[in-house]
């Protein structure tokens, strides 16, 4: 006799080899909970529908509430004869309780239980993910809070073009991240759609009432087509997707992290502990927590890739390859979890250092737009103010000196527009200032920034 559910149609036994090939039960056994969660629902449902009794349900609930403390405890042994978790918990509740167990399965494949389980457990990583970038925001608006007025340039093609308060360059990453958790939000509403009733592909002929279990299992809607349900997976790649704009989001900031710890910038420094050092050179402190952020980021969309292809040839209904699905979106999920809470972490170590940043600024005339501004709204056309200040930044690069620090009459020799009141423009400080409108970078819009990201995040 085969030791399989299905063996009664075959006549030798399934190679040790396939066996191994095709057996998921070395990842999916970290769906056994959410297996037994919708166990119990489906179970509940058939008593009500007259398909268990009500002994039958008290034996299933009695033997998967010793199921589930094995499982926590670390004592259940999974085998690889059954395949995959959904067989290793029927059998062994089965041993427990007799014929109940083998009634479980009434009404439902494994099709639509493995589809539901997934769900389920993805519902709930999206929540613990939300919650992650949260705290991360909330890390990026105490130090956006904190340096509201730091002075530092902002880049674009990474050369210096104007200045910006570090507190607005952290309040672009909360934006992302914004973003990022409207996105999850989103797709948890479609994720929780249930699938189960749909069984094997065309539904069932027992008298079910999917209802029932979706209130149970907490499910906002349910899958409207058996095809469809046991095969859909762009939930997954959904997700896959969601969280590789978020590791994009944070390679970059990464990026900018270990650009900035660099000497050659200055501008921060991350505490030790999130950094590693050289087996070489000892004076070395590397930012290996951002670095591997960075490489983290390949993985994860490289799973996005992973999953489209799995499905982009799959006819209806439900085939092997999705098994597949399983490794790439445990592992992103774990990757996110993991990079998003040791983030936060490391956001909190990170030490600013603005007069690194304010000298940073005055090396690049980071002002040359705001005298432009100057002199517009002096009555000069913008084109004509951007061929005044361009040469006036020609001469202040030769003269190796920045453009505050021209003296007013070599000011008034490319404008008599150009008076002593120029010097409150061309300061840093004034040009942050004068930049005092929603979105803008001046340090009070900070504040209002940082104040409507905590009334949001509260």
């Amino acid at each position: 006799m085969h030791d399989k559910t299905w063996s009664g149609r075959f006549n030798e036994p399934v190679s040790e080899l396939v066996k191994q090939y095709t057996a998921s039960i070395g990842f999916d056994q970290r769906l056994a909970e959410w297996d037994i969660q919708g166990s119990l629902a489906h179970a509940q449902m058939l008593k009500e529908t007259g398909v268990l009794d009500e002994g039958d349900l008290a034996d299933i609930r009695r033997g998967m509430a010793e199921i589930l403390e094995e499982i926590r405890s670390g004592k259940i042994e999974w085998s690889l004869d059954l395949e995959d978790v959904h067989m290793n918990i029927e059998r062994r509740l089965t041993d427990k309780i007799g014929d109940a167990g083998k009634r479980l399965h009434t009404g439902r494949s494994r099709n639509d239980q493995v589809a539901t389980d997934i769900r389920l457990w993805l519902r709930d990583q999206i929540t613990v993910i939300q919650n992650l970038i949260q705290n991360l925001q909330t890390a990026l608006l105490d130090l956006a809070e904190q340096n509201a007025e730091t002075v530092m340039p902002g880049f674009t093609h990474l050369q210096v073009a104007q200045p910006v308060s570090f507190g607005h360059h952290m309040l672009a990453y909360v934006e992302m991240l914004g973003r990022d958790n409207e996105r999850m939000a989103d797709c948890r509403r479609r994720v929780n759609r249930m699938p189960l009733g749909a069984a094997a592909l065309a539904g069932t002929t027992y008298p079910i009432r999917r209802e029932i279990t979706a209130e149970l299992l907490g499910f906002e809607q349910i899958c409207q087509n058996s095809l469809d349900a046991v095969s859909d997976r762009d939930f997954a790649i959904e997700f896959t997707s969601a969280a590789s704009l978020i590791m994009v989001h944070l390679s970059r900031l990464s990026e900018e992290l270990i650009l900035w710890m660099s000497p050659r910038f200055g501008f921060i420094d991350i505490a030790d502990r999130f950094c590693t050092g050289s087996s070489i050179m000892p004076q070395k402190k590397n930012p290996d927590v951002p670095e591997l952020v960075r490489g983290k980021s390949g993985r994860v969309i490289g799973h996005l890739i992973g999953l489209i292809t799995l499905m982009k040839s799959q006819p209806l209904a439900y085939n092997k390859d999705n098994q597949e699905d399983k490794e790439p979106l445990f592992d992103t999920a774990d990757t996110l979890i993991d990079t998003l809470r040791i983030y936060a972490d490391m956001m909190r170590g990170v030490t600013v250092k603005p007069d690194n940043m304010r000298a940073a600024v005055m090396q690049g005339f980071a002002t040359a737009t705001d005298l432009a501004d100057y002199l517009v709204k002096k009555g000069m056309p913008f084109r004509d103010a951007h061929e005044v200040v361009a040469q006036a930044v020609r001469h202040a690069d030769e003269a190796g000196v920045d453009l505050s620090e021209l003296p007013l009459e070599v000011l008034q020799g490319f404008s008599k527009l150009i008076s002593d009141d120029v010097y409150g423009v061309l300061t840093p400080e004034g040009s942050l200032n004068a930049r005092n409108h929603l979105g803008g970078t001046a340090p009070e819009q900070v504040r209002l920034q940082v104040k409507r990201w905590r009334e949001v995040l509260a």
